[in-house]
């Protein structure tokens, strides 16, 4: 299966340019919030579908980096498991390297160690320490300064899975260290809300959960999410999402979960939703795109996406296919 340009039947490629100026941009660029993007670097490897390049192509991973660059994207938030997994390690390596060279950022987003539940916190432990010394510390072996902060301080961003990390243990951990990381969980952690510093939000079809018509598009996900972090966690970094649908009927692990993209005008919305809670008095200081370049889950924007022009059809995957 080789990358393909994303289209609807009867329509075309919308512009991201055009829709990143009209639909999300309003006012002077620097009073926006800083647009960052997931991205996934395990492609290349043989339990991935192929896209048509390998993550660990320097080649190809500068023409992401100038690409991104292009539509506003400032940084690329990327899958990482540890050194555990080494095509991904070295994907990212090469990532925060090309970024330095680019002026670009990188950051890691840490899939949690879900292999041994009874030791997640040590194995937490072991591999932010890692990250920590390899790619952030004063003394990390790839340039820090591609680094993502906020305030001077590096983010950390953790996609959890484990369920059974005792983050208040690695919170006293990392609050040790010489270069102190934030830490953003996905969603809202309640019960560890004070070993974190802020929440990211992450693509959800909201309350009614997923439709076989993938017509719950996320709105009531992302207002949930402001109206939460503005009542009950003022004081944490908020970090707003944006998403183009959702189709994983292409990964290994498909559940059958789709969002429809509504020709367009689910990316365009939901880019949108954060003006409800945030102006400039009370800015939102991150929105991430979710994602760059998951190709698996249908929510790539990488090769753009489909403008079905007066055709309403059906849901697609951003591999172009039906």
């Amino acid at each position: 299966m080789v990358l393909a340009g994303v289209a609807c039947s009867g329509g075309s490629r919308a512009d991201l340019h055009k829709t990143l100026q009209t639909k999300w941009v309003q006012g002077a660029p620097d009073q926006q919030p800083m647009l960052i993007a997931a991205y996934q670097p395990w492609f290349g490897r043989p339990n991935h579908i192929n896209v048509g390049y390998s993550s660990v192509d320097r080649v190809t991973l500068q023409k992401q980096v100038d690409e991104a660059k292009q539509l506003g994207i400032r940084a690329f938030i990327v899958n990482w498991y540890g050194a555990r997994d080494q095509f991904e390690d070295k994907s990212y390596a090469m990532l925060q390297d090309i970024a330095a060279e680019k002026n670009f950022k990188t950051a890691i987003m840490y899939d949690e160690d879900d292999r041994n539940p009874g030791g997640s916190t040590d194995a937490v432990l072991v591999d932010l320490q890692y990250a920590y010394d390899r790619y952030i510390s004063p003394h990390a072996n790839v340039s820090r300064e591609s680094y993502l902060r906020f305030n001077g301080r590096p983010v950390i961003f953790i996609f959890p899975k484990a369920r059974g990390t005792d983050w208040n243990k690695v919170r006293q951990i990392t609050n040790s260290w010489e270069d102190p990381p934030l830490l953003i969980y996905e969603d809202i952690n309640e019960k560890y809300a004070k070993a974190f510093d802020g929440f990211f939000a992450w693509v959800h079809p909201g309350k009614k959960g997923w439709t076989h018509d993938g017509s719950n598009w996320g709105e009531d996900y992302l207002e949930n999410f402001y109206t939460t972090m503005n009542s009950k966690y003022p004081d944490k970094i908020a970090i707003g999402a944006a998403w183009p649908g959702f189709n994983d009927s292409k990964a290994s692990w498909s559940r059958n979960r789709k969002m429809d993209a509504r020709c367009g005008k689910t990316f365009e919305d939901s880019l949108r939703v954060f003006r409800r809670y945030y102006d400039q008095e009370h800015p939102l200081p991150f929105l991430m795109i979710v994602t760059w370049n998951d190709y698996e889950e249908g929510t790539a924007i990488e090769k753009g996406y489909a403008n079905c022009g007066r055709n309403n059809a059906a849901p697609y995957n951003t591999l172009g296919e039906k």
